[in-house]
């Protein structure tokens, strides 16, 4: 996640410079924290009602491949794990090699009913294991020793929805404290941050009854021009807020979501989807999955989350029939290392499977498992890369040429048609 300066700009000019690069209020977040709103400068038609639309998540920390989709019949895996391996008997079988945590047993059944395919070993050369430049490469789509200042998802607004009607609805959304790298752009995009949890400090005001202080004119003589250009982009932003937080307030659902703020994250999502706001990437972030130490409670106890709130969601989808034009995918930095250490946990690793979910996807597992033939202290290689994955998510799903949005050519995998 990209962290942000807090502090209010003081003049139009401060403001263009800080927002030039599609951040928008990302710039003041402190002091409207839940949310991310920029008006965009050119006019064209909104996208159409039935869009594909795109939903990340992020599994925050490097969760561990090999005990999520788990090689119960290789024999070398528990060799590795002689603690933290999990028993042949328990998992929830995917084929005759492979199945899943059994803390898994939502994500199984999508398995299953075919709206669940599982992309193996997923990576890049040359991995880098530290969380945050591993985050960027992932985020940006760049290659481990290149630095870019886009992120993916921004470069894909940048060629696919550049000239989106001015306004404040928003072409993507984040359900998280910051504004994801894989959001930033050249151009700007109308962008919005929703984030439940925040508090503030005691005695900050609220948001809301900050923004709309702030919007009102203030009967001051001093640059008319730079306050006008702020009140309108704080009123815009305003405007922004109280619709989704009307959205948010109205909607029904007949699934039973999790109480836990991932499974609301994924609620909120789904009621803005039904909303039919012209939203076209959504972006909500799972944490904690940096499991040095005492992994086999914590990590059952992600997975559940994990797979609670994706099959409520899907769930969800498909009692308002908006599944079809949804497409979920999961992400993380990196996997951990095939050996477990000293603590009952693993360390920073480099390859690991996604999962990507929705009625039109083509289920089942895609690319190649891992090789286990290592020594104590090596590593998997990767098989597919990362990029591949986004290079079928672009060209098939959202049919946007690859070229103005990655770096090379990778070639498409089968989960999508």
């Amino acid at each position: 996640m990209n962290n942000s300066s807090h502090f209010l700009p003081t003049t139009r000019r401060e403001f263009l410079q800080r927002s030039g690069r599609g951040i928008g209020l990302l710039a003041f977040s402190q002091f409207a924290p839940s949310f991310l709103v920029e008006s965009t400068l050119a006019a064209t038609p909104a996208p159409e009602k039935d869009r594909p639309i795109l939903v990340l998540v992020q599994l925050a920390g490097g969760n561990d491949g090999l005990n999520t989709v788990v090689p119960f019949e290789d024999a070398a895996y528990y060799r590795l794990r002689p603690t933290l391996g999990v028993a042949k008997g328990d998992v929830l079988r995917l084929n005759g090699l492979l199945g899943l945590h059994p803390a898994c047993a939502g994500l199984h059944d999508l398995f299953q009913d075919g709206k669940l395919g599982v992309v193996q070993n997923v990576g890049y050369p040359n991995p880098n294991r530290s969380h945050f430049r591993s985050t960027e490469i992932w985020e940006t789509g760049s290659d481990s020793n290149e630095y870019l200042a886009s992120g993916w998802i921004g470069r894909f607004l940048d060629n696919a929805c550049a000239g989106a009607p001015a306004g404040t609805d928003p072409l993507a959304v984040h359900v998280t404290p910051d504004t994801p790298q894989s959001f930033l752009a050249e151009a700007s995009h109308a962008t919005f941050g929703l984030n439940p949890n925040a508090r503030g400090p005691r005695g900050r005001r609220d948001p809301l009854t900050l923004l709309e202080a702030l919007s009102q004119p203030s009967g001051g003589d001093h640059d008319h021009d730079n306050q006008g250009f702020l009140q309108q982009t704080m009123m815009n932003a305003l405007v922004t807020e109280r619709r989704v937080q009307s959205v948010l307030g109205a909607y029904r659902s007949e699934v039973a979501y999790p109480g836990n703020s991932f499974g609301q994250s994924l609620r909120s999502v789904a009621a803005l989807i039904a909303a039919g706001l012209p939203t076209r990437v959504y972006f909500v972030s799972l944490g904690g999955f940096d499991t040095h130490s005492n992994q086999l409670a914590t990590h059952r106890n992600l997975l559940t989350t994990l797979s609670e709130g994706l099959i409520a969601f899907q769930k969800d989808l498909e009692v308002h029939r908006l599944d079809s034009q949804v497409l979920t995918m999961t992400f993380s930095e990196f996997g951990r290392r095939p050996a477990e250490n000293e603590s009952r946990g693993t360390d920073h690793g480099t390859a690991a499977p996604l999962f990507v979910m929705g009625s039109t996807v083509k289920g089942g597992l895609h690319g190649s498992a891992p090789s286990l033939a290592l020594d104590r202290g090596q590593d998997l290689a990767y098989s597919t890369d990362f990029r591949q994955v986004y290079s079928t998510v672009l060209d098939r799903w959202f049919s946007c040429p690859t070229a103005g949005v990655l770096d090379g050519n990778y070639r498409p995998l089968g989960f999508i048609g």
